[in-house]
């Protein structure tokens, strides 16, 4: 943890240009410093009890209605990745933070803004349908880009979650992987919101079943290098069954309205 607030503060004196009107205050670049330390422990303790290394695990901070002054404090204190949910507010923010981390799309994307996501992010976790997909393809292709993207997948079945369901992502992977500009990085999917999350793993299992799956066939172009899974409620249980790449923004950033 010192290290972290070490390096938020070395960053600061160093002169990094101010975003907005004002930087962080200095409490609050520690507490956010603080916040990651503390996550960056709970994730080291549910890799070891999953029997993976801690370093196996990537954190994308997610920065919805978060102030570039707090995203800054973040990459500050070690965050290599951020992730937005809508592409308008990853646009007003780019110009501020630039390529100095990987941006990752964890909302939804409807088609209509495909262009705009292709040209930016360097993730879209969220692909769903074909059509999506072909979009992003074609766009990315214009901007000479390789896209890489994650089939989000529906494994609670609730109708108010976006995601294909399990029975049809092999064949939607399979397709997506056929189109230039593209590259298939694993899967994605958001567990169910329940007060205890152990009532998210069955969604994580079948998530990582489905993985394995796709794996073992050997499509070209389809490396199921990630499975996107867990926030900040329920990441531990979504370590445990297999994530690599959790999407954590309250316990970073603090409660959002």
């Amino acid at each position: 943890m010192a290290i972290l607030l070490l390096r938020a503060v070395l960053n600061l004196a160093r002169g990094r240009k101010p975003v907005g009107n004002a930087g962080l205050e200095m409490s609050s670049v520690e507490q956010i410093a603080e916040n990651l330390a503390r996550l960056k422990e709970r994730v080291a303790a549910a890799a070891n009890r999953a029997g993976v290394p801690h370093e196996s695990i990537r954190i994308v901070a997610v920065t919805k209605m978060t102030s570039v002054e707090a995203i800054r404090g973040a990459i500050d204190a070690g965050i290599e990745a951020i992730g937005e949910n809508r592409v308008q507010e990853a646009w007003s923010k780019f110009p501020e933070i630039g390529r100095e981390v990987e941006w990752h799309l964890v909302g939804h994307l409807q088609t209509n803004k495909a262009a705009k996501a292709a040209e930016l992010f360097d993730v879209v976790h969220s692909v769903d349908r074909f059509r999506m997909a072909e979009a992003l393809s074609r766009h990315a292709a214009e901007h000479g880009r390789t896209l890489e993207v994650l089939i989000q997948v529906n494994t609670s079945g609730e109708k108010t979650k976006f995601g294909v369901a399990p029975q049809d992502t092999v064949a939607l992977a399979e397709k997506v992987g056929q189109l230039p500009a593209i590259h298939v990085g694993g899967l994605m999917t958001i567990g169910p919101f329940r007060p205890d999350p152990e009532q998210a793993r069955p969604s994580f299992y079948t998530l990582r079943k489905i993985s394995e799956k796709i794996d073992s066939l050997g499509f070209d172009n389809i490396e199921m290098k990630w499975l996107s899974m867990g926030m900040s409620g329920d990441f531990e249980v979504a370590i445990e069954e297999g994530a690599n790449l959790i999407r954590i923004g309250t316990s970073i950033f603090g409660p959002r309205e």
